[in-house]
């Protein structure tokens, strides 16, 4: 029986580039997106092409009630997910002292509260399917080492590291497994205005990394030789940290 595998924020970015690494490895794939369904729907439409079954579901991570009700509805409808990657996200960068508590809060809500969001309803159904299944998250580098100018980025994502670290050890014994992958900087819209040229002074690959690279890792990390892998974070960095 083919498994299904639902990813947050799967509309562009890291986010498609994983449903589409996941959809080539065999598996059905739930979408996300929140305000992007044309792009969504394009994606849905790549993966029906790869010949697996793909639907789209729109919400807002940061909305905890109707987070809830449209994924028991779903897999009510269509059965419990094998793998869940956790990849919704934004970033509203400024220094500290200027940062707004709009900002602060909308960071914290999307990237944070959005782990508990998504997971608190699928837990108890993943357990219940008696089978083994896989939690991805996706972090940040910031998160591991801390950013300039990312103060409530670098605290939501080191928030999801520990989030990780303490459900794998609940969900361990269920053979779930959960991991972290913690990209570096990625060729996406994310770092489209950054000023690549002295960040990859930084970094000892001296380029930055594909949405492929990323993908790579929660790739391996959802297929049956990685069941013995939990409670990890994997960095997609080029050596940055």
């Amino acid at each position: 029986m083919t498994q299904s595998i639902l990813i947050t924020g799967s509309s562009r970015g890291i986010g498609k580039a994983i449903a589409l690494r996941l959809a080539r490895d065999g598996y059905d794939i739930v979408l996300h997106c929140n305000s992007q369904r044309a792009a969504a729907d394009e994606v849905a439409n790549e993966i029906i092409k790869l010949k697996r079954q793909c639907r789209v579901l729109q919400f807002d991570v940061t909305q905890r009630e109707l987070v809830a009700t449209t994924l028991l509805k779903d897999i009510e409808q269509h059965g419990c997910y094998y793998g869940v990657v956790c990849n919704a996200g934004i970033a509203r960068d400024n220094a500290f002292p200027l940062m707004s508590g709009e900002d602060w809060d909308s960071v914290l809500k999307t990237n944070l509260d959005g782990f508990y969001n998504v997971l608190s309803p699928l837990v108890m159904p993943m357990v219940q399917r008696r089978l083994p299944g896989r939690v991805v998250t996706i972090a940040s580098v910031s998160g591991v080492m801390g950013n300039r100018g990312q103060v409530n980025y670098s605290a939501a994502k080191a928030g999801i590291i520990g989030a990780t670290k303490a459900l794998a050890l609940e969900l361990a014994k269920r053979k779930i497994t959960v991991n972290c992958v913690a990209p570096g900087i990625i060729e996406t819209d994310m770092v489209a205005d950054a000023p690549m040229e002295e960040i990859l002074k930084f970094i000892p690959a001296r380029r930055a990394g594909k949405p492929e690279e990323v993908a790579a890792a929660v790739s391996f990390l959802m297929a049956e030789d990685a069941a013995y892998i939990t409670r990890q974070v994997i960095s997609v960095n080029g050596g940055l940290a």
